[in-house]
């Protein structure tokens, strides 16, 4: 673990050993409120601001950062309407950033759109605000200025603080999600450009932009606006929750972060509330919510991180929560936030603003956080252990984004595992992020049918990073939200005798015993079918209820003929060259279901293997954002002794290359009708297919992945195949084109041993492979990370 993150934990676990009832009444602080009534008063003001109407800009600075604080609340409360309102806002706006490509404010909107898609991961949510950025970095503003006073154009630089929340935390959270560090780059390097001209190391705060450098108020004094300190604390601690906590800039950007802290502190005003001119209360005596709010929601959030020591900050932080919450009348109105302006001004006490609604719920979710984890260290300082600690390390050199971290609630995971905690028993557990208060969804199952053993999140992390996550009891929370269900697996009597399963990215489906005698379509396969995806909602209901199975123009489709073959990632047993192939499956048994997570068992009954009866049970799962299952294989043998078996994929018509990986040809592969790429990679274990083009319908992607340095072989099982059988179609058909034999890999097995192995699928029409290129990619990459497992301890 590096320093940093070192140093973060050891300050986090000791906030929570400081944070208890008792501790608090010793010291006289503030009580930290109970956090169903924070929960409550932000709902009530955040649906009365989405129920106004108002002129503003919907992709402005003004909606957008109320829009910031929604997502908070959408991040912990029970409540779809938030998440949804986002989602039609974004969608109304076509998912675009104000017009302007330089101006700071047109890019606030997309830290909504960017919290969206880390819900939702469509790239779709991102790709033009994306675009803007890129613009923008292939095309800098010409004039390179922040002084505001020599000429206007410095508006097309960060030359105002506001700025430093508006697109810093953007450009930081576009790295997050796409593994691009150019964003991150240019915010940092952006950000520190403009620190060094508005940032008074004196004063140890920030000037609203070059016309306050040499101004002063009728006592002398400098002009430090609250609001744009607000500004800059806030967003400064928003980005610091997406940038790496490894990154080299990250103790830079904690330090400038403890000394405004510090000067804000002592600048807080006996109500708790700052006025809206910092060194200035006499001559601006009004209570100013909208700045007060955004410097509660960072000091609160430092606490949190355990980077400012509980002692003052705490007190100041309920103080200051206190105020605000006198600032929300009986019908949710929030009040006294100062009126657009670019500096200190009076201000009628009832006027409002979508800006400071957004502070408030910001600042709301941190006191949330708060007391929910005081509560947790309460029973367990009465030996009702309610709060665990997960360190997440990533110890590869890339980018590991929607990994599932999985934890065995038996206790035999090790390291600190959870082990026997009654709400782990009793699969009520929440699991938060350290960052922010933000709850994961999560899910909790059994593998073994005798109570909750596995718990599984997902976890973002960057090349090298750690970051740190809390399990804590479900019965500490007023309400949580409703997770996003992206797996799915179940039994379809429907369609006679299928087993279908799904995550947001990829479909499947495989056969059962009563298929074979279907007098509508009899079918005797133990191969695997695919179903592609254009959308990263769960299909497979819909196809079934409809039927519409061969919709080109519909979010999914069937264009998969596996036939008598393996189809995608099947299996037989391998002798003598010649492949030996189960029935339909006869048993089915589903173990979960989603939301992050589903697994299932199949059973077949045993087949001849030349004179040898060989049986096997699957067990198969698909995680959230994976276009790959895992397949584990039990077989059970009436002769003793190991064997080989062939995992394949079905093989289609057209001039199939095989190559090894790394060779040249993958990288600039063209798809076409009568072409197709077979990649094979023996050390790594795995076989991918890139399928000629089936004309209108696009290209179909598929693959297989064994354990490393497992295979044997790779083959086919039907080298004799005349070479007319591969002439390239002239036209598509309903169900694809068909297949024509397997692509095998070859692997021993010994009975005493499951075999584990991946294989799955992807569409040049979907929405994450384009070209054979990226889908190989995406292969070797996951077979780096099954090489590299994220290191994970609890305690």
């Amino acid at each position: 673990m590096n320093t940093s993150a070192l140093l973060a934990t050891l300050s986090l676990l000791a906030w929570i050993a400081f944070c208890s009832p008792g501790k608090a009444q010793a010291n006289g602080l503030f009580a930290v409120p109970d956090p169903a009534t924070t929960l409550q008063l932000m709902e009530k003001a955040a649906d009365w601001d989405l129920a106004q109407s108002n002129a503003y800009p919907e992709t402005g600075w003004i909606d957008g950062s109320r829009d910031v604080g929604i997502m908070a609340l959408a991040g912990i409360s029970g409540k779809p309407c938030y998440r949804d309102a986002m989602l039609k806002i974004a969608a109304d706006n076509k998912w675009m950033a104000g017009p302007s490509l330089y101006n700071a404010d047109h890019y606030c909107i997309g830290q909504t759109y960017e919290a969206l898609y880390f819900l939702y991961r469509d790239p779709r949510m991102i790709a033009p605000l994306r675009q803007k950025m890129d613009n923008l970095l292939e095309h800098p503003a010409p004039y390179p200025g922040l002084d505001v006073q020599l000429d206007k154009r410095a508006k097309n630089q960060w030359s105002w603080c506001d700025a430093l929340f508006m697109a810093p935390p953007a450009f930081v959270e576009m790295t997050a999600a796409t593994g691009d560090n150019r964003y991150m780059d240019y915010a940092v390097s952006n950000w520190w450009r403009t620190a060094s001209v508005l940032y008074d190391p004196d004063a140890r705060l920030f000037y609203r932009d070059t016309t306050f450098l040499h101004k002063t108020d009728e006592q002398g004094k400098k002009v430090f606006w609250s609001r744009g300190n607000g500004w800059v604390l806030a967003g400064l601690a928003h980005m610091l929750q997406y940038l790496p906590t490894n990154d080299p800039q990250r103790p830079r950007f904690e330090a400038l972060y403890r000394q405004l802290a510090e000067s804000v502190l002592a600048l807080q005003q006996a109500d708790g509330l700052w006025r809206s001119s910092l060194l200035d209360s006499g001559s601006y005596s009004q209570d100013d919510s909208s700045g007060s709010a955004f410097l509660t929601y960072a000091l609160a959030w430092g606490v949190n991180q355990g980077i400012l020591t509980p002692d003052p900050y705490r007190d100041g932080v309920l103080k200051a929560w206190k105020a605000l919450t006198d600032c929300v009348q009986a019908d949710g109105k929030f009040t006294h936030v100062q009126p657009v302006g670019a500096g200190p001004s009076a201000f009628d006490a009832q006027s409002t603003a979508p800006y400071g609604v957004g502070a408030f719920l910001m600042a709301g979710s941190e006191v949330y956080r708060m007391g929910i984890l005081q509560e947790a260290r309460d029973r367990g300082a009465n030996n009702a252990q309610a709060l665990w600690q997960v360190t997440v390390t990533n110890p590869s050199p890339f980018r590991r984004n929607e990994e599932t971290v999985e934890l065995k609630l038996d206790g035999s995971m090790g390291g600190g595992s959870p082990g026997s905690k009654d709400f782990f028993n009793a699969g009520k557990v929440v699991v938060m992020e350290s960052q922010s208060p933000r709850v994961l969804d999560s899910q909790v199952y059994s593998e073994t049918g005798q109570g909750p053993d596995t718990l599984l999140f997902q976890a973002d992390l960057a090349p090298g990073e750690t970051r740190h996550y809390f399990l804590v009891d479900a019965r500490l929370f007023p309400a949580t939200p409703l997770p996003i269900q992206k797996t799915f697996a179940r039994y379809v009597p429907e369609r006679h005798d299928d087993f279908a399963w799904e995550s947001d990215r990829i479909a499947h489906r495989i056969y059962g015993k009563d298929l074979e005698t279907w007098q509508r379509e009899p079918l005797t396969s133990s191969g695997v079918d695919v179903w592609i995806k254009r959308t990263r909602n769960l299909v497979v209901n819909e196809m079934y209820r409809t039927m519409k199975l061969f919709n080109t123009n519909g979010p999914s489709q069937d264009d998969y003929r596996v036939g008598r073959t393996r189809g995608c990632g099947g299996l037989g047993i391998w002798e003598n060259g010649r492949l030996y192939v189960s029935k339909n499956w006869r048993q089915y048994h589903v173990i979960t279901s989603g939301p992050i997570r589903a697994e299932f068992d199949l059973v077949y009954e045993p087949w001849d293997v030349n004179g040898r009866k060989i049986s096997e049970t699957k067990r198969i799962r698909i995680d959230a954002g994976s276009s790959m299952s895992l397949c584990q294989s039990t077989f059970a043998s009436d002769q003793p002794g190991s064997f080989e078996v062939g995992v394949g994929l079905a093989e289609r018509p057209g001039d199939n290359l095989i190559v090894t990986n790394g060779d040249p040809q993958m990288e600039h592969w063209t798809s076409s009708t009568s072409r197709g790429l077979v990649v094979e990679d023996a050390g790594e274990g795995w076989l991918s297919y890139w399928q000629p083009q089936d004309f209108a319908k696009g290209s179909t992607s598929t693959a297989i992945l064994l354990p490393k340095d497992s295979v044997l072989a790779f083959t086919n099982d039907n080298p004799n195949l005349p070479q007319s059988a591969f002439r390239a179609p002239l036209k598509t058909v309903g169900e694809g084109q068909p297949p024509l034999r397997d692509l095998l890999a070859i692997t021993q097995v010994n009975p005493d041993h499951p075999l584990d192995f991946y294989f799955g699928a992807g569409w040049d029409e979907g929405l994450d492979y384009k070209n054979a290129d990226q889908w190989n990619q995406y292969v070797q990459r996951f077979a780096e990370r099954r090489d590299n497992p994220l290191q994970i301890h609890c305690q």
